[in-house]
């Protein structure tokens, strides 16, 4: 039976909601999910919610944007508390840096005789996160381009011409706000850091000095030379491993959840994760308080 550790909803930059989520969980047979939104945990009661006349089984996770070495990757969280203040003081954080960007993209764009305004990318994302890929379908609807790849390439990719950066944490810190809260911190898609196999083996070997617990080692762009290598780094560190299919829904067409012809993720990866965390805890009582 296959699980799905790497999904967005509506909350960040995902179309369906923590429901519809849930409903195409099951009807892909899957057992266990999480909802990894960007730099958000507002979807993750809405999906336990939905989840409890069902046999999906939901795990608290994030997905983190930062930056180590000038190496900008994105990490996973897993078995947090999400309602822990500290991280959600954190996450606020976060968010407000995604809104200072977005008025600045909207400024950008308007110099550039694209009207375009900060109300009508809100009313877009549905929720109280906005960011590019909601300005994208802005554009799109505006008849400035013709698809998201298009308005990413011509205004909202780095060297763009309104593309703008954002405040991100280091991955020392992010690894703690993780930790802090009770869970485990997994790097997303290994793969697309742009670093050759040994030197990638080098940097994280140097996550796992920060306290990284795993690679996301199922993922739908990971043949099964990139899993075996990874896995060999996992076992090399002591590190668990995971997986997802990374699906954003319509924002995407033709992807889909883990399972029915999409990647497999077994479902026995989750018993090292939930014993790691467990050994965490024990080590860590007065931290890791979940």
């Amino acid at each position: 039976m296959s699980i799905d550790l790497h999904i967005h909803s509506f909350f960040s930059d995902g179309t369906c909601s923590p429901a519809e989520l849930i409903k195409l969980a099951q009807k892909n047979s899957l057992s266990a999910i999480s909802i990894t939104d960007h730099d958000t945990v507002a979807g993750v009661p809405h999906a336990l919610s939905a989840s409890c006349d069902s046999a999906v089984e939901v795990i608290p996770g994030i997905e983190l944007s930062v930056v180590f070495d000038d190496q900008h990757f994105h990490l996973l969280g897993y078995f947090f508390d999400y309602n822990d203040s500290n991280l959600n003081d954190k996450l606020h954080v976060l968010q407000c840096a995604r809104d200072q960007r977005n008025r600045e993209i909207v400024n950008k764009l308007n110099s550039q005789g694209i009207h375009i305004r900060e109300e009508e990318i809100k009313k877009i994302s549905q929720t109280s996160q906005t960011g590019r890929p909601h300005i994208a379908k802005a554009l799109c609807q505006m008849g400035v381009v013709n698809s998201f790849d298009e308005a990413f390439g011509k205004y909202l990719k780095k060297g763009a011409s309104a593309y703008v950066s954002r405040f991100v944490y280091g991955a020392a810190e992010a690894i703690d706000i993780i930790k802090n809260s009770g869970g485990l911190t997994v790097l997303a898609h290994p793969a697309q850091i742009a670093l050759s196999f040994a030197e990638k083996q080098v940097f994280i070997g140097r996550l796992v000095d920060l306290g990284l617990d795993g690679l996301e080692v199922y993922y739908p762009t990971h043949t099964a030379k990139i899993r075996k290598n990874l896995k060999k780094i996992a076992k090399r560190y002591d590190m668990v491993i995971s997986g997802g299919s990374d699906f954003h829904g319509q924002v995407r067409p033709g992807t889909g959840l883990a399972g029915h012809g999409n990647v497999f993720v077994p479902a026995e990866i989750l018993n090292p994760m939930r014993e790691r965390r467990e050994r965490l805890r024990a080590d860590f009582p007065d931290i890791l308080h979940n």
